[in-house]
């Protein structure tokens, strides 16, 4: 069958070779458990019940998870056994079951949360994607996804190419977000401010990048209002020694104070900021190729 799941639209048989992604037809989970490190609403004080995902469908040149978004590390899992995980991990006391990189696989996720609602599964469940999706995919997911948690890399096609090998990437995302916001609309906390339902879109500022922050900023604005939850996250650093400049060096201070002040002079009435501290890889999650047995 061949694989349409990205705007990418390779049409690789994923039962005989990998696509794009790097996906083959049953998906790879490097690790699950409780994450604390997300955006406060979603790790709320029990963490986030995150899923890594193997495979991507971009190929961004700052990646910090490259290990699994294009090593493959991870071990293949089918529906029944993700649904085992989601089900696990709800009984751990997670607030959510957060899918991580999931464009790949959504044929098997979805059929994973099917089942695993079937058996119970009540928490809210959280689609945590680089943007780039595909909007017919994203229609087969509707009902099943509580929490749509995107990037909006970018606005500018020479960006995206640059540093994503992705030049039509703003077209299928903005449009993979209207259908996101169609189907679960601004985000909604409960009385402990632990999200149950919304959007939440992510940015990350680059270094040497502010006027592509300034781009996606205003249009986030104009698109959705200033009411829409924004995380500008300040968290770059160079996985490579090999990059060019600017992604070669960390985003300096100034440059994250001016993104934030942009949020402000825009007037979104909710943004989560971090510190800029965050920019290291202490905070990339240990991955592992036979996670169930590392759990």
């Amino acid at each position: 069958m061949e694989c349409n799941c990205c705007p990418r639209h390779c049409k690789v048989d994923r039962k005989i070779s990998a696509g794009y992604c790097g996906a083959g037809a049953l998906p790879r989970v490097a690790r699950f458990a409780p994450h604390h490190w997300e955006e406060p609403p979603i790790s709320g004080s029990s963490g986030s019940g995150t899923v890594f995902f193997s495979g991507c469908c971009l190929s961004c040149v700052f990646c910090q998870n490259v290990s699994i978004s294009a090593a493959q590390k991870g071990s293949e899992v089918s529906a029944h056994t993700l649904a085992e995980i989601f089900l696990r991990l709800e009984e751990q006391g997670a607030h959510n079951i957060n899918l991580v990189t999931p464009t790949p696989h959504i044929s098997t996720i979805r059929e994973a949360l099917i089942l695993a609602k079937e058996e119970g599964l009540s928490i809210p469940t959280v689609y945590n994607t680089g943007g780039y999706d595909s909007v017919d995919a994203l229609k087969s997911l509707d009902g099943l996804i509580d929490i749509y948690l995107p990037d909006l890399k970018y606005v500018c096609a020479q960006k995206s190419q640059r540093y994503s090998s992705a030049p039509n990437y703003f077209e299928h995302a903005s449009a993979a977000l209207n259908e996101m916001f169609r189907q679960v609309g601004h985000l909604k906390l409960d009385k402990n401010s632990i999200a149950l339902k919304g959007m939440l879109i992510r940015h990350l500022v680059l270094p040497g990048n502010l006027k592509n922050t300034r781009d996606v900023l205003k249009y986030i604005l104009e698109t959705y209002s200033k009411g829409m939850f924004v995380s500008l996250m300040g968290q770059y650093f160079p996985p490579s020694s090999t990059l060019e400049p600017p992604l070669n060096r960390r985003l300096t201070q100034r440059e994250y104070e001016s993104a934030v002040d942009e949020c402000i002079q825009l007037g979104f009435n909710n943004v989560y900021i971090q510190s800029i501290s965050s920019a290291t890889e202490t905070y990339v999650p240990q991955f592992y190729d036979d996670p169930i047995n590392n759990y």
